[in-house]
């Protein structure tokens, strides 16, 4: 007799539908990282500005306060920039950064000398000491002196003491003197533009309250450039920063990726050369240390990667991930593994079972590779690796443990009990049944809903780990859809807990992105696909268990 109900017996034409999607599902996404993607081509490669930061290496931050950096490796970073950037901004007059005028005077290139404001006056009038001298040695080779960058943002000083440093620097040199802050927090404060020569705006189209799609965000730069331009008549206005991140999470439309900041900063280019305005680009090399302070996508703003090399051309097409071949060599690699260990104690017979298990080792293994490379991205530390490499592999146990029970079911073998053969003591006694799945269930249920719950509370910098989740949750959603008679056993009470509190943080966090966030609404699939089959679960198990009683 079939083992199993007529609800399972429909269901398993939709399981290896959903199988199969999973399996294209995963060479899809590898196929679209690795194509060419044609782009706009830049007017030149050659850029004004760019910000320069020197704390690319691995632990070197601004915030260890004894941290220098030698003279020597700032004279190699700014002959190799000299070659596609006319001026570089810095931001302090610390960490071995006062001899940047120097040292970029003899490649021919100008200077934003960045002097740092924060709330500790002591440290403000070191910086404001230091900068006025350096400013007095090397006046030829600075294009401008920003004093504090982006203070009233981060509401350290008030905008009368701002004006103050301002105006204390400007009565001691003739250098044009500016402040940079985020566009609107000029508009909050105009009275600050009295005290300037010129104003200095960051338009991040990524960062705007309301995020900004890369298609659009040129458009966006020039209708923020015209208003401002409206609302300070007659004053001069540099964009001090603009740019896009390579990687890090989605925010509503803007998606962080190489071939979008390629985009974005090829058509920012021929905008700025169209109306002749004065722009500094952040920023010259992506800045491990910034995922500290902002995530995963912190760190990856630089026009070079960490060991100074270009990270995309400015002109032709630019692939997003050239490594993709060897994700597809991880599914191939994951369907002979699935395969192997499913023919250990074999449960399954025929080409079916065979099938379910190279497609399901496909799937997990090109989900895994994703799960690779956000951690080749995001991990700080060996800590983080070391967390990151151990969740991949109990999800890839999972995973093997999963695609077994899914291959014997779709392969229809003889399960020792049928439908007819459960009665009322077989359910009592399979009640509160702590088996594999049910341990493993519930460590994957109790990581989402923690990761859930950081996602919804403090979510703005936090990455969705698609890849990492898609392999338990999408397993334990074939296994639900292919529930047998035996599986007559009610979850665990904390299980049906975090199963109503699951689906509520994913769509939690499809409303946080305003419904346009194709990754937080995949984000929401998986939630559903690991919590709805323990909702049925709970829902069959207590009909059945009511329904025993009168069978007697």
């Amino acid at each position: 007799m079939s083992p199993h109900t007529p609800l399972a017996r429909l269901a398993r034409p939709l399981a290896w539908i959903v199988l199969v999607l999973c399996a294209l599902a995963g060479a899809a996404y590898w196929w679209a990282l690795g194509r060419p993607v044609d782009l706009p081509e830049a007017p030149t490669s050659r850029i004004a500005c760019v910000s320069y930061a020197p704390f690319r290496l691995k632990g070197e931050t601004p915030f260890d306060v004894y941290a220098v950096i030698p003279p020597e490796r700032i004279d190699a970073d700014l002959k190799a920039l000299s070659a596609r950037f006319d001026c570089v901004r810095t931001y302090s007059m610390g960490h071995g950064l006062d001899v940047v005028p120097e040292i970029a005077g003899r490649y021919g290139m100008k200077v934003l000398m960045g002097i740092w404001l924060a709330r500790d006056p002591a440290v403000n009038e070191s910086e404001i000491a230091h900068g006025l001298e350096v400013a007095k040695r090397q006046h030829a080779n600075l294009r401008g002196i920003i004093v504090g960058n982006e203070v009233l943002l981060r509401g350290e000083l008030t905008p009368r003491q701002l004006m103050g440093y301002i105006e204390r620097v400007r009565s001691h040199t003739s250098v044009p003197v500016t402040y940079a802050d985020v566009w609107e927090f000029w508009l909050r404060n105009p009275q600050v533009a009295k005290a300037v020569d010129y104003l200095t705006i960051h338009i991040l189209p990524y960062w705007e309250d309301e995020p900004v799609a890369p298609e659009r965000a040129v458009a966006h730069v020039a209708g923020v450039y015209a208003h401002m331009q409206a609302q300070f008549p007659g004053r001069e206005i540099m964009i001090g920063e603009t740019g896009w991140p390579s990687q890090g999470r989605t925010r509503q439309y803007a998606s962080a990726s190489l071939v979008n900041e390629a985009r974005y900063l090829r058509e920012f280019l021929a905008y700025a050369a169209s109306v002749h305005m004065p722009y500094n680009v952040i920023e010259a090399f992506d800045q491990p240390w910034k995922r500290d302070l902002e995530g995963t996508v912190g760190g990856y703003w630089g026009i070079f990667d960490v060991d100074a090399k270009p990270k995309f051309p400015m002109q032709g097409p630019v692939v997003e991930e050239p490594r993709w071949l060897w994700a597809m060599g991880a599914g191939g690699v994951g369907s002979l593994l699935f395969l192997a260990a499913g023919c250990v104690r074999r449960r399954w017979r025929g080409a079916a079972g065979a099938l379910a298990l190279l497609l399901a080792g496909f799937a997990t293994g090109t989900a895994l590779a994703a799960h690779v490379r956000l951690l080749s991205y995001a991990c700080r530390n060996n800590t983080e690796w070391l967390v990151g490499i151990a969740a991949g592999a109990i999800a890839l146990l999972t995973a093997l443990t999963l695609a077994r029970a899914i291959a014997t079911r779709l392969a229809s073998v003889r399960i020792v009990e049928s439908a007819m053969q459960v009665t009322a003591a077989t359910v009592t006694a399979r009640r509160w049944t702590v088996d594999v799945f049910t341990t493993q269930r519930f460590f994957w249920m109790f990581v989402l809903t923690l990761y859930g719950l950081l996602l919804v509370f403090s979510g703005r910098y936090r990455d969705f780990p698609i890849g990492l989740f898609a392999v338990p949750c999408m397993g334990f959603a074939l296994l639900g859809l292919l529930r047998t008679s035996m599986d007559r056993s009610l979850p665990l009470v904390e299980e049906r807990l975090m199963a109503v509190w699951i689906p509520v943080l994913g769509a939690s966090m499809v409303v946080q992105e305003m419904g346009v966030n194709l990754v937080s609404w995949t984000w929401l699939v998986l939630n559903l696909a690991l919590a709805l089959p323990v909702l049925r679960a709970w829902w069959l198990g207590r009909r059945a268990a009511a329904s025993e009683p009168a069978r007697v």
